[in-house]
């Protein structure tokens, strides 16, 4: 080893040691008669000193040093005179005997350091550079510590990692596939995984009973902040089970994920209906790190002859808790947010509880002061509350109030990044009308399996239908989900059916299942987590990027080795593909 010690491990138990330490140059500082070296690894940063009047030549080489040059040095060590207490190896340093330059390096485009001068293209650019970086490597040893936290939970419950094909069979359902050209069966193609959800039921068919996988998933969609082309998920299987049977197992796995890797003691999950979640938030994936739960007030404020209520087929507000001292100005900007295209609502009534005890609304002139005393108790307001209100058409209301109600936890300062609230969200629908094709598509997968006492209703009410599917939410984000499956063809084939699928269609795509079912299929379901979001949010961050080592950006590029890229013209005549651009 050229090192005998990392740059993190010294203290003042070392003391007159020697030692040798590689690692990149962090900063030097010349100080006449002596210089001073901070030398960086992953492990931490040492203090190397250079006396003139000791060695004069190799106090001229220190000197010759740029930052990120890689060194090797060697020393003893000793107590510093000057202490850093913000630093682990802060009471002591190494005094120098020999040093050699491993590698010289260019003056690099940004500052490597905690707080950065680096705008994120330019970091994406030269990811390797940001790595460097002690919150993005942190960021990296925190996925780490969590993937094998997650191997030694499921181990022990003796579940088995199973490596499932990244080649596969294109399928019609879901996001957009990535297809990779068969060069040995012309005309041909693979698709890349959205997620190995038949093989992990094929491999329930097989005997493995309980099953998972860290495992690398493919959709060519839309990015944001918490997408990527290419992401990970803990991706698990059990056969022989109840719904129950998923939530408790899955819940310890959080739970302990959050003991093991945060010190934090998760409470028991409680659980919602999908139904309640969008009544009392909007949202299927509600933050209740904070209450202001939705109310309606139909009853309350129709008939009044405010024709904004009137026409509205739902009437619904939020109490903002301690908000009533809001200017005008700051109202004027929730409106004016509200109305922004991508939540698209007309306009926003309010009414305070003022410190006299009376309620102010902005619609004074319709509703007298019983009215606006009838909406207080609805609201179970007090001094010093603003209530904020929002009509028009039940599902779109309730998801413009849901985007009014994270903006105000964030203006409250309600949505702490160091506080975490867990919540199962239960018993979605299993199909929604999708008006582009006119036809239900499935709002999970189509292998998911509807409430045993909704099956009848496919025929005639098949949007009241029903999954056996469940969310898990952590604060406000969905990071997991799965479902109890179909394991029969003959109910597989009815989902089809209802999905649209010809018999034909069906069995060419999805036949190799259907078929499966017929050898011996025992109950099964599973869940698969969002491995990157869970990270991101253990790690309090905004985006998964910044949890994955070699991310895209929002383009779907790769701006480091630029892909995607043009191929040669050889390879295209190869696989037989002609590009039309």
């Amino acid at each position: 080893m050229l090192r005998t010690v990392t740059c993190g491990a010294l203290n003042l138990n070392n003391l007159g040691e020697s030692v040798a330490l590689c690692g990149w140059v962090q900063k030097s500082r010349d100080l006449g008669g002596m210089t001073f070296i901070d030398i960086r690894d992953r492990y931490g940063i040492t203090q190397l000193v250079f006396n003139m009047d000791d060695n004069r030549e190799l106090c001229e080489k220190a000197r010759t040093l740029g930052r990120e040059f890689v060194i090797k040095a060697i020393g003893t060590v000793v107590e510093r005179s000057n202490k850093n207490p913000k630093m682990p190896t802060g009471d002591v340093e190494i005094k120098i005997t020999a040093l050699e330059i491993l590698n010289a390096a260019k003056l690099p485009p940004f500052l490597i350091d905690d707080e950065t001068d680096g705008g994120d293209e330019l970091r994406m650019k030269y990811r390797y550079l940001d790595l460097r970086r002690n919150p993005v490597r942190n960021n990296l040893v925190l996925r780490h510590k969590m993937a094998q936290s997650v191997r030694r939970y499921l181990d022990a419950l003796d579940f088995i990692e199973v490596e499932t094909p990244v080649l596969i069979k294109s399928t019609p359902e879901g996001a957009r596939d990535f297809v990779v050209p068969s060069r040995m069966n012309e005309g041909e193609f693979y698709a890349l995984p959205q997620s190995p959800q038949t093989f992990k039921q094929l491999l329930m068919v097989s005997g493995f009973d309980r099953y998972f996988q860290i495992v690398k998933c493919f959709r060519d969609e839309d990015l944001r902040a918490d997408r990527q082309p290419e992401f990970t998920q803990i991706d698990c299987e059990m056969s022989f089970i109840e719904q129950e049977d998923i939530l408790n197992t899955f819940e310890g796995l959080i739970r302990t994920l959050f003991k093991e890797v945060r010190n934090y003691d998760l409470p028991e999950v409680p659980r919602m209906q999908y139904a309640d979640a969008m009544r009392l938030y909007g949202s299927d994936k509600p933050d209740t790190r904070f209450d202001m739960q939705f109310v309606e007030l139909n009853d309350l404020v129709k008939g009044k002859g405010f024709p904004v209520f009137d026409n509205a087929e739902l009437v619904v507000g939020i109490n903002a808790k301690g908000a009533a001292s809001y200017t005008r100005k700051q109202l004027d900007e929730l409106t004016d947010f509200i109305k922004r295209p991508q939540i698209g609502a007309t306009g926003l009534i309010y009414a305070r509880h003022n410190d006299d005890g009376t309620i102010k609304s902005s619609v004074d002139k319709f509703f007298n002061e019983e009215d606006l005393k009838q909406w207080s108790e609805a609201f179970a307001t007090e001094k010093g509350d603003l209530l904020l209100i929002l009509a028009g058409s039940t599902d779109k209301v309730r998801k413009q109030l849901n985007e009014l109600r994270l903006e105000m936890g964030n203006r409250l300062g309600l949505r702490d990044k160091n506080t975490f609230s867990a919540l199962w969200v239960l018993d979605f629908p299993l199909l929604e009308w999708d008006e582009e094709t006119e036809r239900y598509h499935a709002m999970h997968h189509p292998f998911t399996s509807p409430k045993p006492e909704d099956i009848a209703l496919l025929d005639t009410k098949p949007g009241e239908v029903r999954a056996n599917a469940y969310d898990m939410v952590i604060n406000g984000t969905e990071v997991g989900g799965g479902s109890i499956r179909i394991h029969d063809r003959e109910l597989q084939a009815l989902m089809f059916k209802h999905l649209g699928f010809s018999a034909e269609e069906a069995q060419k795509q999805f036949g190799f299942l259907m078929d499966a079912f017929e050898f011996g299929a025992p109950p099964h379901g599973g869940i698969a987590f969002g491995f990157d979001r869970l990270t991101s949010i253990f790690a309090g961050l905004d985006s998964i990027r910044d949890v994955i080592a070699f991310p895209k950006n929002n383009s779907g590029r790769d701006v480091m080795i630029d892909s995607p890229s043009t191929i040669d013209e050889k390879q295209l005549k190869e696989l037989k593909i002609k590009t039309d651009l």
